[in-house]
């Protein structure tokens, strides 16, 4: 069995990529000295939450993932951010490649709700290894990557910042229903808004009026993750 070491050196916004997107900077070390032909490598990314602290305007954007902050002792759970996979072409010794990752700025989605309530500072992630490497002299050799490969990495929450701005310029985005869109492109027709910002406005405001106490939001605790998907 080839035996690999993976570090995470960075992490940047791909800036010409059709939609939001990080590379990740990977750097594999073989311990044996017989050429890797190739590498078919799967990757699983997971948000440690527990691993930073969160000024008080974070905590109250994370309560809808995590519960308030007396709870955060059983509910800051990890969670998955992505799952990807990469063909590393061959080498011998050691190796560094890009690891893109396809983001979403969707806020139903936790990963993101997450990214988009931290204002500064960094964001712990634990990079997951598997796959199957292919290596020998002459001929070649099939071996899994084993499970326990593992990298860590903070990442700056200002590449995040930088990736969804590139874009989303100024702006976020929402995933709504066909009749609920239906709804509001006939209520913002009816009223003659001239934007989207005009519509959501105009709605808040009746419903201000209606009902100037807002209810407290209720808690659903994110879905911890305690082991590995499967690839």
């Amino acid at each position: 069995m080839t035996d690999l070491s993976f570090d995470c050196t960075g992490v940047r916004a791909d800036p010409y990529a059709a939609g939001p997107t990080l590379v990740f900077r990977l750097r594999i070390t073989a311990a044996d000295p017989a050429r890797v032909h190739a590498l078919a490598l799967r990757c699983q990314i997971r948000i440690e939450p527990a691993r930073r602290g969160y000024a008080s305007d974070e905590a109250e954007g994370l309560t809808d993932l995590f519960g308030e902050r007396s709870r955060w002792g059983s509910s800051l759970n990890p969670l998955q951010f992505a799952q990807v996979s990469l063909v590393v072409p061959g080498f011998t010794g050691m190796t560094e490649v890009d690891l893109p990752v396809p983001c979403t700025y969707d806020m139903d989605v936790a990963a993101a709700r997450y990214f988009h309530a931290l204002r500064d500072g960094e964001v712990p992630l634990r990079l997951l290894f598997s796959g199957t490497a292919f290596a020998g002299p002459g001929g070649f050799s099939v071996s899994p990557v084993p499970w326990d490969k593992e990298a860590l990495l903070r990442m700056p929450v200002s590449v995040w910042q930088e990736m969804t701005e590139q874009h989303f310029p100024g702006c976020g985005w929402l995933r709504l229903s066909r009749a609920t869109l239906d709804a509001l492109l006939a209520f913002r027709s009816r009223h003659a808004l001239p934007s989207w910002d005009a519509t959501a406005e105009a709605l808040l405001t009746t419903a201000r009026a209606a009902d100037p106490a807002p209810p407290p939001r209720p808690f659903a605790a994110a879905r911890p993750v305690t082991e590995r998907t499967a690839p």
